[in-house]
């Protein structure tokens, strides 16, 4: 679950609500899903590493299930998905137990922290929009906390 809110970069409401089929097809964990977002209603791509795909794989082939279920189902029962504060339970169980302090890492830690690694490591805004799914760039300097001064220092070298 955690790989996949990494790679996904989802909130932890849409990573609760995620059908098996959102991420499978012909028996194989997607390399590349496209689930609509809750909070926007539109949609979102993102890409499943390795890692993710075998961890998701490990649980599904565990769980088992149809491609209409829930890929996390509720602790209460078979039917309905996870709720998100059992989501953020598992999390700061997980951060705990990795010996972090909890107080700094919470689900939307998860969401964010792929999309920071993107930015800093291409300084493409535009390209961690269209994953975060934001509909301004403005929203997304926002969520990264960008100073103004990160995308003066990355044109500084480039030539014309």
């Amino acid at each position: 679950m955690f790989d996949l809110a990494i790679d996904s970069k989802l909130r932890g409401c849409d990573i609760a609500k995620l059908k098996i089929g959102a991420l499978v097809s012909g028996g194989r964990v997607r390399s590349r899903a496209i689930v609509i977002q809750r909070k926007t209603a539109r949609p979102v791509q993102f890409e499943l590493l390795e890692l993710a795909r075998t961890s998701i794989l490990a649980w599904l082939e565990a769980r088992g299930g149809t491609l209409d279920d829930y890929a996390f189902l509720s602790r209460l029962d078979d039917v309905t998905h996870i709720s998100t504060r059992q989501y953020a339970r598992l999390v700061n169980e997980w951060i705990t137990g990795i010996g972090l302090r909890s107080e700094d890492y919470r689900t939307h830690s998860l969401r964010r922290t792929k999309a920071s690694l993107i930015y800093k490591r291409t300084g493409n805004l535009r390209a961690v929009q269209i994953l975060l799914g934001h509909t301004k760039i403005e929203s997304t300097v926002r969520y990264l906390g960008v100073d103004v001064e990160d995308p003066l220092t990355l044109a500084e070298g480039t030539e014309i």
